[in-house]
């Protein structure tokens, strides 16, 4: 059997303890993980992109399908009855692709608008009014938008920025 990419099965939060090991280890991994910008410091910055899961590359005839099983911090490869699953080289071609986007934007994507440019919500509360957009926030995907309601002066709102796309 060929080498194949794998998904492994890791108990929470070890996800980087784990691919360490198994890079010690001469084993090829795949860790994908991206870089946030959490509200509070202390946070951490980087953030698994599939928590509680890893992708090893193997030839499971030369390792053996249950090797990876007693690896510590894992509870084993992912399988469909008693086979190890293998994940096709395109989608983890696919992942890599879109963290690395994710990472070279900073940790966040860019917002699509500038302040000033018009905005509707589309979700929540306040869904269907239109409003301007004032700022980016710091963390995770939180946009100021000003919106006029109950009086003429516009109000400052901070909402997921989801919740807006930009009116036409």
């Amino acid at each position: 059997m060929p080498s194949n990419w794998y998904a492994l099965y890791v108990k929470p939060h070890k996800e980087q303890s784990v691919n360490d090991l198994l890079v010690a280890n001469g084993i090829t991994s795949f860790y994908p993980c991206l870089r946030v910008k959490p509200v509070n410091p202390r946070s951490r910055k980087i953030r698994p992109f599939f928590p509680g899961y890893i992708f090893v590359y193997l030839d499971l005839d030369e390792v053996g399908s249950n090797a990876l099983r007693w690896t510590e911090g894992t509870y084993g490869l992912v399988t469909f009855g008693d086979e190890p699953a293998a994940v096709p080289e395109n989608l983890i071609h696919e992942v890599r692709r879109r963290v690395d986007e994710h990472n070279a934007a900073g940790g966040r994507q860019p917002p699509p608008m500038e302040p000033g440019d018009r905005v509707v919500i589309v979700d929540g509360v306040f869904q269907g009014y239109e409003a301007i957009f004032d700022a980016d926030l710091a963390g995770q995907d939180r946009v100021q938008v000003l919106l006029t309601y109950l009086s003429k002066h516009p109000k400052r709102l901070i909402i997921e920025s989801k919740q807006i796309k930009k009116k036409d």
